[in-house]
């Protein structure tokens, strides 16, 4: 029987303690082998909580009983500590954006494929069933030919005190929530998007931008319209809108796991609604890298991956160098 993989957690972060690690710790082929905290205490209580040796950021990364890493800390942290962890010859699962631009999200990638290592950016979302049922439909025609695809993303203002509003650890909207809809439309549409437009909301006193809206174009002239922020009520869907008919997915990108998604199609005299089974995305992200890992790398496997890595942050650098930035502050403050 194989052993599990030793996987350590670094940074103990709300997203670890709620999400992350009880999937983890739900898998057989996963073993939490230690836990990392700039906070002595909070790296106690997350190993006493789910296992694991509770210790620093460098001595995890030294750690020989550790195989892989996960991380999730904070946007602007990713690439040094991804870098890391590669460079000591550990797989990395890393929660999204893998790192803020182009240039450093090729260097992470570069490495791992030097190093034989699997490098995975942790969109959960991309585990669930219910997208390829839908990519399955569009290769059907199911749609006809596909005109457009609108994705939103938006959730209320947060606490004043979160993360995702400070710019030096990488917060705004478009790193945080404006990623899953730009990781679809790569998903849905496939390769050579181009930004065709942009405007960002900035909060000068935060230095952030809290929403936005993209539109990107595809090769074959498919429309994608993005919309994402911290200023709305909750929003988490897409919808294709084709010649011979359209479909909404609700609960798109953060999907629980007893929800039974439904996909809703629509045409100009009929519709019809099918509902999929449930699904447990996190603990699937977790098991597929977890597997990969276990099995070693392959080109074939691991290419998907890096490359909607790398082109999610290509639209990102294209949305922020053409985007029109107005003026508003966030509902938190």
């Amino acid at each position: 029987m194989t052993p599990p993989l030793s996987l350590g957690v670094l940074g103990c972060s709300s997203i670890a303690r709620r999400r992350t690690l009880p999937a983890a710790t739900s898998l057989d082929q996963v073993r939490i082998a230690a836990v990392a905290s700039r906070t002595p205490e909070r790296a106690v209580a997350f190993a006493a909580e789910f296992g694991g040796t509770p210790c620093g950021y460098d001595e995890l990364v030294e750690n020989d009983d550790v195989g892989a890493v996960y991380i999730g800390l904070p946007n602007a942290l990713h690439h040094e500590w991804t870098r890391r962890a590669l460079a000591a010859g550990k797989h990395v699962l890393c929660e999204k954006p893998l790192t803020g631009d182009p240039a450093t999200t090729k260097d992470v990638v570069d490495l791992a494929a030097e190093r034989g290592l699997v490098l995975r950016e942790n969109f959960a979302f991309l585990h669930h069933p219910q997208h390829e049922r839908v990519r399955e439909l569009m290769a059907r025609g199911r749609f006809g030919e596909v005109r457009t695809l609108s994705a939103s993303f938006g959730i209320p203002p947060l606490p004043a005190s979160d993360i995702r509003y400070d710019a030096g650890l990488g917060g705004g909207a478009l790193l945080d929530t404006g990623v899953y809809p730009l990781r679809l439309a790569w998903l849905l549409l496939g390769e050579g998007l181009t930004v065709a437009g942009a405007v960002l909301r900035v909060d000068d006193q935060l230095g952030i931008d809290v929403s936005g809206h993209a539109l990107l174009v595809s090769p074959q002239g498919v429309l994608a319209d993005l919309e994402f922020g911290f200023q709305h009520t909750y929003r988490c869907r897409y919808q294709l809108w084709g010649s011979a008919a359209s479909l909404l997915l609700d609960r798109a990108f953060i999907t629980p796991p007893e929800y039974q998604p439904s996909l809703r199609i629509e045409e100009q005299d009929h519709t019809e609604t099918f509902i999929l089974s449930a699904a447990h995305q996190i603990r699937r992200s977790l098991g597929s890298f977890a597997d990969a890992a276990l099995g070693g790398r392959t080109d074939r496997t691991e290419a998907p991956w890096l490359a909607g890595a790398q082109e999610t942050a290509r639209l990102v650098e294209e949305i922020r160098s053409v985007a029109v930035r107005v003026p508003g502050t966030d509902g938190a403050r």
